[in-house]
């Protein structure tokens, strides 16, 4: 489950061309940079509600809107008809596909996200890659460095493997849901139509169509009025 395909469908990206020849999906992270430097053409064709700063670097499409206070700082292409909203932070090395919503307070770097993904609220996405109508809830952050020194490692046939990247996320594959204050450990791979409930804090992969739920316990008792 760790090639491109097996998590994304590349017909829902434009920059499909950044995991040819990819035997696994992380792979591409370290494309990101050289991408954008090879096919980054500048040019503003989206609407700005109020004053926000974009980088000489930064291409952004027809409709999409970007709101007071957000910075975009690039290299960065972003697609059509999306919602930079306010305060959304977008670092170096970003691709937006159409019909994303960015919210406020949310952090992108050195991040791909395919069609129609939604980070709405309060996100932090780094050395990650997001697939078609991947959605975080709020609060979700996508950690991205070991506390301890070295390369993320993933399990790859029973065996723990190097992936050769001391930065990696999470890839998170199309039409995931991330439930609201989830943190996602490094080298965490989401795979296709799974579910991760509130306050999960996950490592490691997750197969496609499952739900990982949090059983926390709750007590239950009866409001009993206070004297006077």
């Amino acid at each position: 489950m760790f090639s491109p395909s097996d998590l994304f469908d590349l017909k829902q990206t434009s920059h499909a061309a950044l995991f040819d020849g990819c035997t696994y999906a992380w792979e591409a992270l370290r494309r990101i940079a050289p991408y954008l430097a090879a096919n980054l053409r500048p040019g503003l064709k989206n609407r700005c509600e109020g004053r926000a700063f974009i980088g000489d670097q930064v291409f952004i499409g027809e409709g999409t809107v970007v709101e007071d206070g957000a910075m975009i700082k690039g290299p960065a292409i972003i697609g059509r008809n999306c919602q930079i909203r306010h305060n959304a932070y977008l670092r170096e090395d970003v691709i937006v596909g159409d019909n994303c919503v960015v919210g406020n307070a949310c952090e992108l770097k050195n991040a791909l996200l395919f069609n129609d993904c939604t980070v709405p609220h309060f996100n932090y996405v780094g050395d990650s890659i997001l697939g078609y109508k991947a959605h975080l809830g709020a609060g979700v952050k996508i950690s991205n460095v070991k506390l301890v020194p070295g390369n993320v490692m993933v399990e790859l046939e029973g065996f723990p493997h190097d992936t050769g990247l001391r930065k990696f996320g999470a890839l998170i594959g199309d039409h995931v849901d991330v439930g609201c204050n989830a943190v996602l450990s490094p080298g965490t791979i989401l795979g296709r139509g799974s579910v991760i409930y509130p306050n999960v804090h996950w490592r490691s992969i997750l197969p496609a169509n499952m739900i990982v739920k949090n059983k926390a316990a709750f007590e239950v008792v009866v409001r009993r009025p206070r004297e006077s």
